[in-house]
């Protein structure tokens, strides 16, 4: 199968929009250590070479700023995605009013007239099943501030916010280490027609530790691909994951952030090979299922 050499071009579930296998990941445009000059640079080849999803969110610095400077001005060019219900001056988190007045503050730093998706941010299960909250999403929804009201988070939450009809997409942790919502929620998003992003594909690069990083982000990763003992089927490991994650079966695009453009051409490279052969998926899941099956998500 051929895939064209911009990114894919997938309906991303019943929130209307079309996103490509490969989105970007914000995460890393919000440090002061990446000059202004390098943000810009960075977001605009992002969207140049068919990156049509950018995820961001209020939690991660300057982030939502440098994309509103950056990219405010071709908005119609990609999906925005966002974060919040948390880190509103003088608003308690998770209450109607954090959502309100946090999403009317994205609008300004976004330099937008409405965030395409919006997320409760890893919120847990008691917080994500409040009515008010919940209404607070209708209201900007209904007012047009969002497009779509989503959740990003793991396990129990995820599942309820799945079943919930609440919600219009989902944000989850999907890698070759991180498997509990590739078998255990996103059947359940498919069947209901739910958009999925998939965040964390290549697993916080883990294998690049030569022994465990101890108290890193990294760990409970490292652990669990020491148990699973994947070979390398030929690939060099961040194709593996990477391929694994963008074409696992329910997920509509996966975020991979940096902060060097070598490093997304590369993986614009890597997503236009396309699925990872039939045989190779098989060996995976057979190892998933031998070590895994008791693994939650990632939170």
């Amino acid at each position: 199968m051929l895939y064209p050499p911009r990114m894919i071009n997938r309906t991303f579930g019943r929130t209307g929009l079309n996103v490509g296998a490969l989105g970007f990941g914000a995460g890393h445009i919000g440090t002061p250590d990446l000059s202004e000059q390098d943000a810009g640079t960075l977001l605009n080849r992002a969207v140049d070479r068919g990156v049509t999803l950018i995820d961001t969110a209020r939690g991660y610095g300057l982030s939502e700023e440098r994309v509103g400077r950056h990219l405010g001005w071709r908005r119609q060019d990609y999906v925005l995605s966002s974060k919040g219900g948390y880190d509103v001056p003088g608003t308690p988190d998770w209450t109607p009013d954090a959502i309100r007045l946090g999403i009317e503050r994205a609008l300004r730093t976004l330099n937008t007239d409405h965030i395409d998706i919006f997320h409760l941010h890893s919120c847990p299960l008691d917080v994500l099943r409040r009515d008010d909250l919940l209404g607070a999403l209708d209201a900007a929804r209904q007012a047009g501030h969002i497009r779509v009201a989503a959740y990003s988070g793991e396990n129990d939450a995820l599942a309820w916010a799945v079943s919930s009809d609440r919600f219009g997409s989902v944000q989850t942790s999907v890698n070759l280490a991180d498997q509990w919502s590739v078998h255990h929620a996103l059947p359940g998003a498919a069947e209901r027609g739910l958009g999925v992003i998939g965040k964390r594909p290549v697993a916080n690069m883990a294998w690049t530790y030569r022994e465990r990083p101890d108290g890193q982000y990294a760990e409970a990763y490292w652990d669990r691909l020491q148990r699973l003992n994947l070979p390398d089927y030929g690939l060099d490991r961040t194709e593996l994951a990477l391929r694994y994650a963008a074409f696992a079966p329910g997920v509509d695009s996966v975020i991979v952030g940096t902060a060097r453009t070598e490093n997304l051409e590369r993986n614009v490279r890597i997503v236009e090979r396309g699925p990872l052969p039939a045989d190779v998926l098989h060996d995976i899941e057979t190892r998933w299922q031998a070590h895994g099956q008791d693994w939650g998500g990632e939170i």
